[in-house]
């Protein structure tokens, strides 16, 4: 009776051991997937069989010998019944130039594709279900190298999958940005967009016009809260900043190129010019005293007509001949330096009262028989259009380069929700989604006082349900989509890489996997399976969703109420309204809305799950919770 129960305890460890290795934490999710049960472990002697001498055969090579100790033997000639690790190349259109075919079974492990891309992808795929050591950068030692079974067929979605780096507001060095397409590809990510010009800096060396950087890439140092910063004297010393040369960025794009990620470069124009106009001041007040901007407000957002509002005019005057001059200058650099077949324009919040002042531009309007100042603007796109045009490439703009009329074969990035994008493909023009309620990973991501308040929320949730291809919108105008890093209040690598992970791991998912295989609790599961690779690759990420979602109600006698929801599953919310309490799991748990009196000053929150503590401790001020109440009548 004895051996009888020993055996069923064995046989049901047995079984939910599979049943755990049957739930495999692949981000994005696989196009098909079967799960079989089986584990082939990496035996000391693994050999490597490619029909070429493969690149990506050569890497998977490098990495196995470094992390496992093992002897590793690549060879082209191999026999492919003694390889363990069988890649190939195939010519298989069911899988396009992305895609690939993975299986591990008791033979070993089998790869193919019909591009390098696809086996890069699949190498992706395998790392993310091996032991987390194979991230490494050491032999690690008592380690079982084991990869459960499995037969995947995999394709993107989409073929733009991108995410954009802000690299103006604030510097980021060369080796940073190549550590965040790092991150990026083992995701999937194809693109990375660098914002590199802005009114805090211009980033990018232009031989042509050596002010741009020699001035326009420095500023005063300000480390306050941005917005809330002094204005610096002219004299001021403007230490702070930074550019990348020609050679900088010949080495990022070469290092792309390896990922196989493609770099979009932008130049943001008419507006956010102040450290253009700082070097050479082609505004409509070239009067102006310009400096960098150090994060000092000069725009009042919906103050002109509902429009933005410039105290300081941060424009390009698209009046004057020499600008368009200096821009093809700019763009001949810049084409040259990024081979992507598109170029950003930006042209996004250019505000237009300075260009309604000016005599120039008044001028321009009855020589064009031009109407309004979208019309303006819409000249000043077609102008840049055909000088990107000239240099071989397309031109690409935020949404409101809408606005007056598109130009010719211009695409739109479409930030401000889908309805540019929406327009602009009935319009058959190509598109990229990138709307800011869904995708916008600088806003925060958990609760607002532990955090700070950036613009926006955005939870990872709501970042989930973001769908590129709107209903009724023609498929072949929405190249994809992508996910934005503005970096005004971002003074760090670590910072960007917190705001980017775990968030961005949601869009990868949006942007690669079928619409049908999208699921919030299965995604949420994975990505906390995911914390241990980030922690693997020294990735600083958002724990942001173990916060609870805190709302409050107000009623009509003043009384202030306040419920918690989980954004994930199983969390215990235990709570403080005293002042002196610290929670644990021994104080209050909540189960139901909380009556806050006026005369609480801080509410406290620990979350645990599974009886240990998980996330961060919240500490909201009253202040805080009746700031975000809403009257119930």
């Amino acid at each position: 009776m004895k051996l009888k129960s020993i055996l069923l305890a064995g046989a049901l460890i047995v079984t939910t051991a599979l049943l755990h290795a049957q739930k495999l934490a692949i981000i994005p999710e696989p196009y098909q997937m079967k799960v079989t049960e089986g584990i082939f472990s990496l035996p000391k002697t693994i050999t490597i069989s490619a029909p070429t001498d493969n690149v990506i055969a050569k890497q998977i090579s490098d990495q196995l010998k470094l992390v496992t100790g093992f002897t590793v033997n690549y060879s082209v000639s191999a026999s492919k019944t003694k390889a363990l690790i069988d890649i190939q190349i195939v010519k298989d259109e069911a899988i396009g130039n992305e895609g690939y075919l993975l299986d591990v079974n008791a033979k070993g492990i089998q790869i193919k594709a019909n591009t390098n891309q696809g086996l890069f992808y699949a190498w992706q795929t395998l790392q993310q279900i091996m032991p987390t050591a194979i991230f490494s950068k050491k032999t690690t030692s008592n380690i079982t190298w084991n990869v459960p079974y499995v037969s995947i067929m995999d394709k993107p979605r989409f073929g733009w999958r991108g995410l954009m780096f802000d690299v103006s507001r604030h510097f980021f060095t060369k080796e940073e940005v190549k550590k965040y397409i790092d991150d990026m590809v083992l995701y999937k990510y194809n693109l990375l967009h660098l914002h590199l010009t802005d009114d805090q800096g211009w980033r990018l060396q232009i031989k042509a016009l050596p002010k741009l950087t020699e001035v326009g890439a420095w500023r005063v140092e300000r480390k306050g809260k941005w917005g809330n910063t002094s204005v610096p004297a002219l004299d001021e010393p403007k230490t702070y900043g930074g550019f990348y040369t020609h050679e900088d960025v010949k080495e990022i794009v070469t290092y792309a190129k390896s990922k196989f990620v493609d770099i979009l470069p932008e130049i943001d124009i008419p507006g956010h010019s102040m450290a253009f106009l700082a070097s050479y001041p082609l505004s409509t007040t070239p009067t102006h005293n310009y400096q960098v901007n150090v994060g000092t407000e000069f725009m009042e957002w919906g103050g002109y007509n509902g429009h933005n509002a410039a105290l300081i005019d941060n424009a390009l005057n698209p009046a004057n001949e020499t600008v368009y001059n200096y821009l093809d200058k700019i763009f001949t650099e810049v084409a040259e330096l990024f081979p992507f077949e598109y170029i950003h324009m930006g042209g996004d919040e250019n505000a237009k009262n300075n260009w309604e002042k000016s005599a120039e531009v008044q001028a321009l309007m009855k020589k064009e028989g031009l109407k309004n100042q979208n019309e303006v603007q819409s000249y000043f796109v077609k102008r840049v259009e055909k000088i990107i045009n000239s240099k071989g490439k397309k031109l690409m703009g935020w949404d409101e380069i809408l606005e007056g009329g598109l130009p010719g074969n211009a695409a739109v990035m479409s930030w401000r929700g889908m309805a540019g994008g929406i327009e602009a493909a009935k319009q058959n023009h190509k598109v990229v989604m990138t709307p800011n309620d869904y995708v916008y990973i600088d806003f925060y991501q958990g609760e607002l006082t532990a955090e700070g308040k950036v613009y926006a929320g955005l939870r990872m949730k709501k970042t989930y349900e973001f769908e590129p291809l709107p209903q009724g919108v023609d498929p072949k105008y929405i190249l994809g989509g992508q996910a934005n890093l503005w970096t005004e209040q971002i003074l760090n690598y670590r910072t960007a890489q917190y705001l980017t992970w775990p968030r961005s791991m949601s869009v990868a998912e949006s942007l690669w996997s079928p619409k049908e295989k999208k699921d919030w609790k299965n995604f949420s599961e994975k990505a906390e399976k995911h914390f241990d690779i980030l922690d693997a690759l020294n990735v600083k990420y958002a724990k942001s969703i173990y916060d609870p979602i805190v709302k409050t109600t107000l009623n009509t006698s003043g009384q202030l109420t306040a419920t918690m929801e989980g954004e994930v599953d199983n969390l215990h919310f235990y709570y403080s309204i005293d002042d002196s309490s610290i929670p644990d799991n021994w104080s209050l748990e909540y189960t139901q809305p909380i009556l806050i009196p006026n005369d609480v000053t801080v509410l406290r929150i620990a979350t645990y799950r599974d009886g240990k503590p998980i996330g961060k401790m919240l500490n909201i001020p009253y202040e805080s919770l009746k700031q975000r109440a809403k009257k119930v009548l």
